[in-house]
């Protein structure tokens, strides 16, 4: 059997965008020998200090508790369970269209069968140490001026792909692949056109 490389992948469970390339990556997974290890950064931490629109500034600050309590239950529970809270968050986020966080944490919570406890953590700074390290780590690899998701794999990172609809099966491989020939280029920085819908998500994977 061929070792699987490790992609690294740092999400927002807010993110549309960084949701839609976290199925792809899944699917990825399927067809290619890699293997992604799951990592906390923070739209809220990126964007202090931002002259927002008040619409944006709302959504961040209500964006610290479900990213804080992914980071309290990978300190006080292990790193297992990051995965597995980003999923349930992210299906009632994005498929359950579920507005209010402290009911996405709570349901989270209880889905994947973590102490409901660890709720209280969303709107206290106890662990933000940590958070702040993680969301460091992932968005040093590419620069301030981007976004969730960033992916680092082997000499490569980079913000994105950004994807509105979720690639299967072969298709997943190849982009991957294409994503890899460009970002593996040291001269190569951006590829961009205007998007013209929003993320599309099935009820359910």
């Amino acid at each position: 059997m061929t070792d699987r490389a490790t992609a690294d992948f740092w999400f927002d469970p807010i993110c549309p965008f960084a949701w839609a390339t976290s199925r792809w990556m899944l699917e990825v997974e399927k067809v290619r020998e890699v293997e992604v290890k799951w990592h906390v950064m923070s739209l809220s931490v990126l964007n202090e200090g931002r002259d927002l629109s008040p619409h944006y500034r709302e959504s961040m600050d209500n964006g610290w508790g479900p990213v804080r309590v992914i980071i309290a239950a990978r300190e006080l529970h292990g790193e297992k369970w990051v995965k597995p809270l980003y999923d349930a968050m992210g299906a009632l986020i994005h498929y359950k269209k579920e507005q209010d966080r402290s009911v996405v944490i709570e349901k989270a919570l209880a889905e994947v069968g973590l102490p409901a406890d660890l709720a209280k953590y969303a709107t206290t700074d106890e662990y933000d140490e940590q958070l702040r390290a993680s969301h460091a780590e992932g968005i040093g690899k590419v620069g301030e001026d981007v976004g969730t998701p960033v992916v680092a794999f082997n000499d490569a990172a980079f913000f994105g792909p950004v994807i509105t609809r979720v690639p299967t099966g072969e298709d997943a491989g190849k982009l991957w692949d294409g994503t890899l020939l460009v970002a593996g280029n040291p001269y190569f920085f951006e590829l961009k056109r205007t998007r013209t819908e929003s993320p599309q998500f099935p009820e359910a994977v």
